[in-house]
């Protein structure tokens, strides 16, 4: 083993490495072993530059030590041939030569690849020295070359390494790639499943408003020779007080009612209400919704506590809507308060709002039930013991309204059984007073007698309608079939026809037009009809009708036009 001193002066034992002695004279080799084994190195002799090539070329050495002056082929012949095999061109060569050499031919020795040279005699030291850094330097160059090659493996096994894991990265980012492409047709699939949902909500929707708006047609019909009937029992007998005559008309009243909201409620969804907005007074509205609400308070035996402003609040508002607001709010407290109930409806000017309050003892609500109670078909109690009756639409139609006023409605309540509040803001009007009523135009005598023609496919209807119209004092004449109203105009001579819109065969717009052809503004023609929305109205008004009455028509207004005046009160604009 050789041994050497590290950096701390410790001797460190390494691997030898072959030194390769090249000399013709034996007693050389042994000097040179001589002076050499102390570096326990392992040293290799050879007597010809042949022998030392033949060696070469079956191990590796770290340092030839090569004499200069052989027979047959000298050390420079020696060093060429070394240096001009790939594996041996950068072997280090020691020339030794006991001849003095000139500078010319050290200048060949070093273009040969000799590193340095020993003269002889030799001294030991100094090829020692020279020796053991050229092992020294060899062993080096072994130790980087291994580092070399295990870094390269390193590297290549990395490089694998990176590989594999830019692999893995690459399949996994692949895997999402896939499966975000498939969420992505999820994600389209599920919009355009949406989409279709939406639109059949929509169409759904507009089937509903249509639905609505038919069966409030259809249901008019036959509530229309109801109330007509009712009305011609009390037209015979004006001071009849049958208990069960008054509870029809109520109850009739309710089912119209009833019908009236659910076609509110179809108008403000798709947008089709509008409000007639005029100079009005709180007041007066309060006193139309107290009117309105009245029946049914009394019904239950409750007390009704008005607190109003003794002054005139004016209000830019439309009249029967809003009295419409206050009367549902009544009948809500009247519904859900318990027999002999107590009502308290007051109002108060606060800064640029008006506040009216409905206040009542009943069954009062939870605060989840605060939050739901203006939706749509809610109703809060439903229990069958205590079951309230109405469509749950009232309070819906309360706030709608109201926001269409510009106003806003609130509720609380203490919690269950202690009564609830709801209050009414509405924005004052600029107003100091009501503008005064339009004067109506002068009037034919009320006592007149007209001939009216009744014209209704539905016998009941046309039958009830001509009582009612005979009871009030006027000359009747019923016809089914509307082919004929022509024939029956001229020959019976009517001042006014009350026409059926909705008619088989031929519909009342025809046989307006025609009546307007063949006797132009000598006839006042009265639209009977269950369509009431504004766009019906219109159309009526385009046909020539020159008023339009919904099913089942009020008594009044059939009165009003029958004695009153037979054109409407602002011409060209159907009632």
């Amino acid at each position: 083993m050789a041994a050497t001193l590290n950096e701390t002066g410790a001797v460190t034992t390494t691997a030898p490495v072959k030194i390769l002695l090249v000399d013709d004279q034996p007693g050389r080799l042994l000097t040179y072993r001589t002076i050499l084994e102390p570096l326990g190195e392992e040293l290799v002799d050879a007597r010809s530059g042949m022998e030392a090539l033949k060696l070469l070329m079956e191990d590796e050495y770290a340092v030839i030590l090569l004499d200069v002056n052989m027979p047959v082929m000298d050390g420079f012949e020696t060093a060429t041939l070394i240096h001009q095999h790939p594996r041996f061109e950068n072997t280090p060569i020691i020339f030794v030569t006991a001849v003095n050499l000139s500078d010319l031919d050290r200048l060949r020795g070093y273009k040969l690849g000799a590193v340095d040279y020993v003269m002889v005699p030799v001294i030991p030291e100094i090829m020692r020295t020279k020796v053991s850094v050229l092992a020294e330097l060899y062993r080096k160059r072994r130790e980087l070359q291994v580092l070399n090659e295990s870094l390269a493996t390193a590297h290549r096994e990395l490089q694998a390494e990176k590989a594999q894991e830019l692999e893995r990265l690459n399949a996994s980012l692949r895997a999402a790639n896939a499966e975000l492409e498939l969420r992505n047709h999820e994600l389209l699939a599920e919009n355009k499943e949406r989409t279709r949902a939406e639109r059949r909500l929509r169409e759904a929707d507009q089937r509903k408003d249509e639905f609505l708006a038919t069966l409030a047609h259809e249901l008019r019909n036959p509530l229309a020779p109801l109330q007509n009937a009712l009305a011609v029992r009390r037209l015979r007998a004006p001071d009849d007080h049958d208990p069960l005559l008054s509870m029809m008309e109520r109850q009739l009243s309710l089912l119209v009612r009833m019908i009236e909201d659910l076609l509110d409620i179809a108008r403000i969804t798709r947008g089709k209400l509008t409000l007639r907005r005029a100079s009005t007074i709180l007041q007066d509205v309060i006193a139309a919704a107290v009117d309105t609400a009245r029946p049914l308070i009394e019904e239950g035996g409750h007390t009704l506590e008005l607190q109003l402003p003794e002054s005139p609040v004016p209000l830019d508002a439309d009249h029967a809507r809003l009295a419409q607001v206050f009367a549902n709010l009544l009948n809500n407290a009247a519904k859900y308060s318990d027999a002999k109930g107590r009502i308290e409806l007051g109002a108060a000017l606060e800064g640029e709002e008006v506040q009216v309050w409905i206040r009542d003892s009943g069954i009062g609500l939870t605060a989840e039930q605060m939050d739901t109670v203006f939706e749509m078909f809610h109703q809060v109690d439903t229990t069958v013991e205590r079951s309230r009756g109405g469509l749950g639409i009232g309070l819906t139609l309360v706030q709608r309204l109201t926001e269409m006023h510009g106003g806003r409605v609130e509720v609380h309540s203490e919690g269950p059984n202690r009564g609830s509040t709801f209050r009414v803001r509405l924005p004052r009007s600029a107003t100091t007073e009501a503008s005064p009523p339009t004067p109506a135009p002068a009037r034919d005598s009320a006592s007149a007698q007209r001939r009216v023609l009744i014209v209704d496919d539905n016998h009941d209807a046309a039958d009830t309608l001509a009582m009612m119209v005979r009871l009030l004092g006027h000359e009747t004449r019923a016809v089914y079939d509307p082919q004929t109203v022509e024939g029956e105009v001229s020959a019976f001579g009517p001042e006014i026809v009350f026409l059926d819109v909705g008619m088989p065969g031929r519909s009342g717009y025809d046989v307006a037009r025609a009546l307007r052809d063949m006797h132009g503004s000598a006839l006042v023609i009265v639209a009977v009809t269950g369509w009431g929305q504004p766009e019906d109205r219109q159309r009526t008004l385009q046909a020539g009708f020159d008023h339009h009455l919904v099913k089942p028509p009020d008594i009044q207004a059939i009165t009003d036009i029958c004695s009153k005046g037979l054109r409407p009160l602002a011409e060209g604009t159907p009632q």
